[in-house]
């Protein structure tokens, strides 16, 4: 079986590694001419680590990642809300990971190219668009950057990882569109001395009055004990204009919203000054289509489910659907069932997830105390919730997520 992946991101990667050590022959198309280590931070949560630990690759990602202790919830006064262990610290099998997303796709792309072949890794290759009949699928590119224009790929099966702006997505419903609810994102990395415990994962205040998650993704990055800072601050106004991908970011267009965001463990704004690099994104996702697979074409990770960057829950999504659909492919002769039984698998599932992101996100426990408190400061959080109620939040997004403990 012939199978073209589009797309080399996170999603693609694995794929092809699953396929790999199932015994099935693949090659991965990729739009960029060069794969550079760039981005931001990602946290690689249970169900995530277990499926890159049973691809071979966890003790690879733990030597450039920080493993976190503990996920803590503070007001935009600074008050302490809620804390809980993380990882093996909760009693899982795996850790949770912090890790520059550049490191996370060096490492699977390493492992691609030294596993599969670096014949089998394609770059410079934009997928454009795609015709189908009833044996197999041919793959459109457009020109390179030296203006020459692949020739086209014919395959037995496509999978499309091409991401939220998905090329193929867009051919097979034109009216698609991401939605976007007036949620700004801005992310940075800033060199600091450790926080907390410096292998802590913060979430303060909430969307409505400035909402920060910070944690550290390189350990002593400046041989001086200083770690690499993940920060993502993000604003909810209801008039905002969306804002671009990948772009720099301005502070003034959202530093003031926590000028004066001081703690005694933490100068929020002195955080934001200092970083290193600022890129705005919009905080996006889709409604759920109604099937992904159309014949020997299916779709996966963000060209199927975008979803809000919330929870840290869209590459581990991405990574369960391709263990799924590496396990279908390899144990069912007909790859049109396989397409149709993984679907049947995992948009059900990643549905919920796309529709909990929006509506009872982690920080729902933050928005919780606010509304308890009328969004001012409170004595101490005992007299507003208790802690119980507050993992009951925490633990629901685990059980839909599917990374809740056994």
């Amino acid at each position: 079986m012939n199978i073209a992946i589009v797309g080399g991101g996170i999603a693609g990667l694995a794929l092809a590694l699953g396929l790999h050590q199932r015994g099935l022959a693949c090659q991965v198309y990729e739009a960029v001419p060069e794969v550079k280590e760039i981005g931001v931070g990602i946290t690689l949560l249970p169900h995530a680590m277990r499926e890159l630990r049973d691809l071979g690759l966890q003790a690879e990602l733990e030597a450039v990642a920080i493993e976190n202790l503990e996920s803590v919830f503070y007001n935009r006064w600074g008050q302490f809300i809620y804390r809980e262990p993380r990882g093996r610290h909760a009693g899982y099998d795996v850790p949770e990971l912090g890790i520059h997303r550049g490191k996370l796709h060096q490492v699977l792309y390493r492992a691609a190219a030294a596993r599969l072949g670096a014949q089998a890794l394609h770059t410079g290759h934009r997928c454009v668009r795609f015709e189908q009949d009833a044996t197999g699928v041919t793959l459109h590119f457009a020109p390179d950057a030296t203006g020459h224009t692949p020739a086209p790929v014919r395959a037995d099966v496509v999978v499309a990882c091409d991401g939220v702006n998905s090329a193929i997505r867009r051919q097979l419903f034109p009216q698609d569109a991401v939605c976007f609810a007036g949620i700004n994102t801005w992310r940075g990395v800033t060199v600091h001395k450790p926080i907390l415990t410096g292998k802590s994962y913060l979430r303060i205040g909430s969307i409505d009055t400035g909402k920060m998650v910070i944690y550290p993704i390189v350990d002593n990055v400046d041989g001086q004990g200083n770690q690499l800072i993940n920060w993502v601050a993000e604003i909810r106004r209801p008039d905002a204009a969306m804002n671009d991908w990948n772009q720099p970011g301005r502070l003034d267009d959202f530093l003031p919203t926590f000028a004066d965001w001081r703690y005694d463990w933490l100068d929020v704004p002195a955080l934001i000054r200092h970083a290193t690099q600022v890129f705005e994104y919009p905080m996006v996702d889709k409604d759920a289509l109604p099937r992904w697979s159309h014949g020997r074409l299916t779709l996966m990770g963000d060209a199927a489910h975008p979803m809000y960057p919330r929870g840290s829950n869209g590459s581990a999504q991405a990574l369960l659907d391709a263990r799924t659909l590496a396990d279908l492919l390899a144990r069912t002769a007909d790859p049109v069932e396989a397409l149709q039984r993984y679907e049947a698998a995992r948009l059900p599932a990643t549905a919920r997830v796309v529709e909990t992101n929006r509506s009872q996100p982690p920080d729902a426990i933050i928005m919780k105390a606010d509304e308890l408190s009328g969004g001012q400061p409170f004595g101490h959080i005992d007299e507003l919730i208790g802690q119980d109620e507050l993992r009951a939040i925490s633990d629901r997004y685990k059980q839909v997520a599917g990374f809740a403990l056994k």
